[in-house]
């Protein structure tokens, strides 16, 4: 498993399984062979995605704030469905780019930055180039030629990961590249049926890959395709999470789990933490995971965390996230982080006394703010704040004015704290 602040480090020499203990749950217990057929593996997806779909309605009947949600899940059942009708085949293009597809998009002058040579935008080359993602495929005109091998798809993404931390563009446009250019190879990979461990490896740095997008494209919501991109990267991070469990479930052998697994299932659990998502039944899915991972430390802090947001335990909720997050579980969980400040200051400010206020580095540290973020954060909650005797900052309780913004906060508002900063702090190539 990556070590906490390495996300992006995997074990060059395969993924490598934990043993468990007799006694599990017969959802994981496919014992007649290790690799599932392609349509029992893709049935089991579609059946998974259909109990995922209900596991987003909400006991309240609102479904209103749910109906995003459920799309998703559609909509890898239907990938799903579209990679039945493709044949299998064995993929023989030797390029990251299939040679016709690569002149046919120099002629049209249809090529993205970092594919093109010398800056040129009808001019490129087979160290540049990477193949599109194409919705539509027809399988009586596709060749053997135009589909990439494993070895190749591999070091396609070796590639397109060495540009996730360039500096020279804005993150939405190498967020773009790289988002469009790894849903290729997702679909070489399905249409070869490729469900090795090396598959697994490949899916688990697309997964981060979206998780880590998750949180930089809301800290880049000063663009105005944010939302659209937003959208997106959490539809492509959903889809990838299901296919991956499969992929998990698919090469299962005996009693065992991979060493990640617990880390990714925890990353499902956080997904819930939404304010519009409320409510949403996880107990089936946990019933039908392995003990191993429910008792593993991944899992039970994302367990733990989404019960303390449900039961509005700021204070709980804060401290965990402070102490025991990991980087990634820090990129799912900060967009949605604001709504448990506002619970903090709500409460601070109606059980205060007035005589004792709350000085902004307390609340600093309290609410994972940068000490110079807290002021603007109160006043978008209606909050003034003044100085004391000695000119430091202080927010005083019992003020009437508090609301929560109803249609959300006008800055984005990282997480900060010493901790959170070791945690990122060596950020390794995906």
């Amino acid at each position: 498993m990556a070590e906490r602040g390495q996300p992006f480090r995997q074990a060059r020499g395969g993924v490598t399984r934990r043993n468990l203990p007799s006694s599990r749950s017969s959802f994981f217990t496919k014992s007649a062979t290790r690799y599932q057929p392609p349509q029992n593996r893709n049935l089991n997806i579609r059946r998974n995605a259909q109990h995922m779909d209900s596991s987003f309605n909400s006991p309240n009947g609102n479904d209103r704030d749910n109906s995003d949600n459920r799309s998703w899940i559609k909509d890898a059942a239907e990938v799903i469905d579209e990679e039945n009708n493709l044949p299998s085949l064995v993929g023989t293009c030797p390029f990251m780019c299939p040679v016709e597809e690569r002149l046919q998009r120099e002629r049209l002058r249809d090529l993205a930055t970092f594919e093109r040579l010398d800056g040129n935008p009808g001019k490129s080359s087979s160290n540049l180039a990477v193949k599109k993602f194409c919705r539509t495929i027809s399988s009586s005109e596709l060749q053997v030629s135009d589909v990439r091998p494993l070895s190749v798809l591999e070091g396609t993404l070796n590639h397109l990961f060495n540009l996730f931390h360039s500096s020279e563009h804005p993150f939405e446009v190498v967020h773009d590249f790289i988002f469009d250019r790894t849903r290729s190879i997702r679909q070489d990979l399905s249409m070869q049926n490729i469900s090795n461990n090396r598959a697994i490896t490949m899916y688990e740095r697309m997964v981060k890959f979206h998780i880590i997008s998750h949180q930089k494209l809301h800290r880049s919501s000063s663009s105005p395709n944010v939302s659209s991109l937003l959208y997106l990267n959490l539809e492509q991070l959903t889809k990838s999470l299901m296919t991956l469990f499969n992929l998990y479930e698919a090469n299962r052998i005996s009693h065992s789990i991979y060493d990640n697994e617990p880390e990714f299932c925890s990353f499902y659990v956080l997904l819930q933490i939404h304010p519009d998502s409320k409510g949403e039944p996880l107990s089936l899915w946990f019933c039908n995971l392995p003990s191993a991972i429910m008792k593993s430390k991944q899992m039970c802090f994302a367990r733990n965390l989404l019960r303390y947001f449900r039961l509005g335990n700021y204070k709980r909720f804060m401290l965990m996230m402070k102490s025991e997050a990991s980087y990634l579980q820090c990129c799912i969980v900060e967009p949605y982080i604001n709504e448990v400040r506002a619970l903090a200051v709500s409460c601070l400010n109606q059980a205060g006394y007035k005589l004792q206020p709350f000085p902004l580095a307390d609340l600093s540290n309290l609410l994972l703010l940068q000490e110079s973020d807290v002021e603007s954060f109160c006043n978008e909650c209606g909050l003034e704040t003044s100085s004391d005797e000695v000119g430091k900052r202080i927010l005083a309780p019992k003020q009437s004015s508090f609301f929560h913004p109803r249609k959300g906060f006008q800055k984005y508002y990282p997480m900060h704290s010493d901790g959170l900063q070791r945690v990122s702090i060596n950020l390794l190539d995906l």
